[in-house]
């Protein structure tokens, strides 16, 4: 992490497309706290700070050349999330991934997703499938390069797709949230041999039921899709025992 940050920055954000293009793009303030909660949320889900690292107030506030106040704020947002531990007297670190809390999770993303996926499979036009085809054909290529980082965001890329194909685009901010958990966990999933591979051909399963307008077959192929983190999890847990908890 590195960079001087201004105590607050205004950031435009999109508007919504219901709105009108002509309309000036919204506004939204970012404070200091805010820029390295993000930067540490980034860097905690894509395991660049792995489970158990410690995070040191005085050495982020340095990178940041900030005060201690905004890494305070900014740490515990990360606890109230989950994602960091602190420990008064002690430090901060980052926490283990909570085997008990993913169950839950893929529950709750299982009926959300189910209720886009098949909103998605009844209204399709296609430019929306090759929406969906653009971001497969992403997928194989970066497969075949190895690149779990970019494959991971194409990935989060596709779900999202299908959410806004819907119109429920607040559907997958939600599960953002839900889904922190998860996440950590698949980075770890994405270099076993095939996988990349395995999610390739389970995205492509989707988009064809999107594409045919087979909602049963399309909420069936997202299940499968979203269920299999659950052996993924337990099969990790094994090989990375620091990891969860």
């Amino acid at each position: 992490m590195s960079g001087h940050l201004m105590q607050a920055a205004v950031v435009p954000v999109p508007a919504a497309a219901a709105l009108g293009a002509e309309r000036p793009a919204k506004l939204r303030r970012v404070t200091t706290a805010d820029a390295i909660f993000d930067r540490l949320y980034a860097d905690i889900l894509a395991l660049r700070m792995p489970p158990g690292m410690q995070l040191q107030e005085k050495r982020i506030a340095e990178e940041f050349n900030v005060s201690r106040t905004p890494v305070r704020e900014a740490l515990l947002r990360l606890s109230e999330g989950g994602l960091v531990d602190i420990y008064p007297q002690s430090g901060t670190v980052v926490s283990r991934v909570p085997v008990s809390a993913i169950p839950e999770a893929v529950v709750v993303r299982k009926s959300l997703e189910g209720t886009t996926v098949e909103r998605a499979a009844e209204i399709a036009t296609p430019a929306d499938i090759a929406r969906l085809e653009s971001i497969i054909a992403r997928q194989r290529s970066l497969a075949a390069l190895g690149d779990t980082f970019a494959f991971h965001e194409e990935d989060e890329a596709f779900h999202e797709a299908i959410a806004g194909i819907a119109g429920y685009p607040g559907i997958w901010t939600i599960l953002k949230t839900v889904k922190v958990q998860i996440d950590r966990a698949r980075r770890l999933t994405l270099p076993a041999l095939g996988r990349m591979d395995n999610v390739v051909h389970e995205h492509e399963l989707i988009r064809d039921a999107i594409a045919g307008h087979h909602v049963e077959a399309a909420r069936a192929a997202m299940m499968h899709h979203l269920g299999a983190v659950i052996p993924d999890v337990a099969e990790l847990r094994t090989r990375y025992p620091d990891y969860f908890c």
